[in-house]
C-alpha cells in the first residue's frame, strides 16, 4: 500500500505532457545551494535524453527544437536527479550548475524582486541556503567591487584567516556577554565558513546530512568532548 511518505517511481508513460503542445514545465534547482535557477519546458524526447545522459535537456518553444543547457555557452547543468510533482504534470531537475544559469549572466534567472525580502520570523530557516547561493553566484560571475570576488582573489588561505579572526571575535563577544556583538560576530563567522565551503564545494545540504546522521545519537559520531 502506498502511503504519503512512500516514494513512487514513475516512468515516462506516467508523465502528463500537455495534450496540445506535448510539453511539460521544468523547474531547475541548484542541488548544492537549493536556489531555483530557471524554468523551461521539455518534450518527451528531451526528458528521455536528460535521463539517459544526465545533461539537462529542454525544448525551445520559440525555435521549436530540443536544446542542451550549456551546449554553446559552456554553462552546463549536470543532473543529479529528476522529480515529478504530485500530478506528474511538471518536473524538477536538480543540477550541478557550471557558471551562471541565466542568459543575462546572472547566477539565477530569478533576480528581479517584486517584494522586499523579510528576515525569517524564527531561527535561521533558509537564510544560510540563500547566503550560500549568493556566495556561489558571486564566485561564478566575480562582479566588480564584490567583497566575495576580492576575497576569492586572495586565495583560500585568506578565507581561512578570516574564519580564524571571526572565531576570536565570537569568543570575545561571548566572554563579555555582549548579545548584540555576539550575534554580529557569529553572523560574520557563519558567512566566512559558508565562503570556505563554497570554495571547496561543500554545500549546506552536505553539512545537514552529517547533522541528520548524528541526530539522536550520543558520542558515536558526535563532536569530541571538551575537557
Amino acid at each position: 500500500m502506498t502511503t504519503p511518505n512512500t516514494p513512487t517511481h514513475l516512468n515516462l508513460d506516467s508523465l502528463n505532457f500537455d495534450p496540445q503542445t506535448g510539453l511539460i514545465p521544468v523547474v531547475t534547482q541548484d542541488a548544492r545551494s537549493g536556489a531555483v535557477l530557471m524554468q523551461a519546458y521539455a518534450d518527451r524526447a528531451a526528458v528521455e535524453r536528460t535521463l539517459d545522459t544526465r545533461e539537462a535537456t529542454y525544448y525551445s518553444r520559440s525555435r521549436q527544437e530540443q536544446w542542451v543547457k550549456g551546449a554553446t555557452s559552456g554553462h552546463t547543468q549536470q543532473v543529479v536527479d529528476v522529480q515529478a510533482d504530485c500530478d506528474a504534470d511538471s518536473l524538477l531537475y536538480r543540477v550541478v550548475q557550471t557558471g551562471p544559469a541565466c542568459h543575462t549572466g546572472a547566477y539565477s534567472c530569478y533576480h528581479q524582486p517584486l517584494m522586499p525580502a523579510q528576515a525569517p520570523q524564527a531561527g535561521l530557516d533558509g537564510t544560510l541556503d540563500r547566503v550560500y547561493a549568493t556566495i556561489t553566484e558571486r564566485l561564478a560571475t566575480l562582479p566588480e567591487n564584490s567583497y566575495v570576488a576580492r576575497l576569492h582573489a586572495g586565495g583560500l588561505d585568506r578565507v581561512l584567516k578570516k574564519i580564524s579572526e571571526e572565531s576570536g571575535e565570537v569568543l570575545l563577544a561571548a566572554k563579555n556577554h555582549d548579545r548584540a556583538e555576539l550575534a554580529t560576530e557569529v553572523a560574520d563567522l557563519l558567512f566566512h565558513t559558508l565562503f570556505a565551503m563554497a570554495e571547496v564545494g561543500v554545500s549546506p545540504a552536505d553539512v545537514a546530512a552529517v547533522l541528520h546522521e548524528r541526530e539522536g545519537k550520543t558520542g558515536l559520531k558526535g563532536p569530541k568532548e571538551v575537557g
